[in-house]
């Protein structure tokens, strides 16, 4: 079942984890090692994450490094892109505000 990407980035660890791999492809036995819980537990993150699709697997020899997958993230900034738009655009109307306001002050 395919998880849902806003549920998956919800989550601390998994968060903590798409950061660590941001950075360079590990292992999910290096991930573990960076986290107070065990190796099963960073296992099913990294199955939700996989399943969203927000990492990507690769086959080293015997060893799978996990990498971040930069179109998924590039759809979470497009999708969220639409109420940055919306918010700059109510900051500025609060900056006009607090400015005129503190015109009238003076």
């Amino acid at each position: 079942m395919k998880q849902d990407i806003f549920q998956a980035i919800a989550d601390p660890t998994r968060r903590a984890i798409l950061t660590l791999i941001a950075i360079q492809a590990l292992t999910p036995n290096v991930l573990a090692e960076k986290f107070d819980m065990t190796r099963q537990a960073v296992s099913k993150h990294i199955k939700v994450l996989h399943e969203c699709e927000l990492i990507k697997a690769e086959q080293s020899g015997r060893e799978i490094y996990y990498q971040l997958n930069p179109q998924k993230m590039q759809e979470i900034d497009n999708w969220l892109a639409q109420f940055r738009k919306l918010w700059e655009a109510q900051f500025n109307q609060l900056d006009n505000v607090l400015l005129t306001l503190k015109k009238q002050k003076k």
